[in-house]
């Protein structure tokens, strides 16, 4: 293990006791909490392999680390950020996310898989769960950005009501802007 990765048990309980005040949510097979270090090892391929094509990756194993801890930082900046998607036995499958990068007009929904996720229908159910938390905090101001490329994820986005919008102020040419309503809600 790194030792970037491993905290000391005063910092570990002071971490706990900060998570206390993240909110967990369960669906009817997934369980959305608090990143964990721990979690790093499964996640890290989404991050450091080709599954990061369609966000900027792969990344090197520094600036997906940096990227990973700058997600989950959201909680304390902003009061949202990334949960660590997983199964009901604890198997970690990805993230889903209500973040706002550096220079996008909107707060975003998205959602990272690993390799073995994909195909089970996981990151629709974990950003279905995920709408209430976003309504609750920005109403129907709130947006996906997606690579053009990544049919799967438009899918998704279409599935969960969205509708497309304006383009990216400053990535028109490969990222396509989708919109959450109210009026969108779709339950396919």
């Amino acid at each position: 293990m790194n030792p970037w990765t491993k905290a000391p048990a005063k910092a570990a309980a002071q971490r706990d006791n900060i998570a206390t005040a993240v909110p967990e949510i369960t669906t009817e097979r997934l369980v959305l909490r608090l990143p964990r270090i721990a979690d790093w090892a499964v996640l890290e391929p989404i991050w450091t392999t080709d599954r990061a094509v369609h966000f900027g990756g792969p990344f090197t194993a520094e600036a997906a680390w940096l990227d990973f801890n700058q997600l989950v930082a959201g909680w304390v900046l902003r009061g949202h950020g990334a949960l660590t998607i997983c199964t009901h036995d604890g198997a970690v499958q990805g993230m889903v996310l209500l973040g706002h990068e550096y220079g996008d007009p909107d707060a975003e929904l998205g959602w990272l898989l690993t390799e073995s996720a994909e195909g089970h229908g996981y990151a629709t159910e974990a950003a279905r769960a995920m709408l209430p938390l976003c309504r609750a905090l920005y109403g129907d101001d709130f947006v996906s950005y997606i690579a053009m490329a990544n049919t799967a994820s438009i899918r998704i986005a279409e599935k969960l009501g969205a509708v497309k919008d304006a383009p990216h102020p400053r990535r028109a040419a490969d990222i396509v802007t989708y919109r959450y309503t109210t009026q969108g809600d779709s339950d396919d």
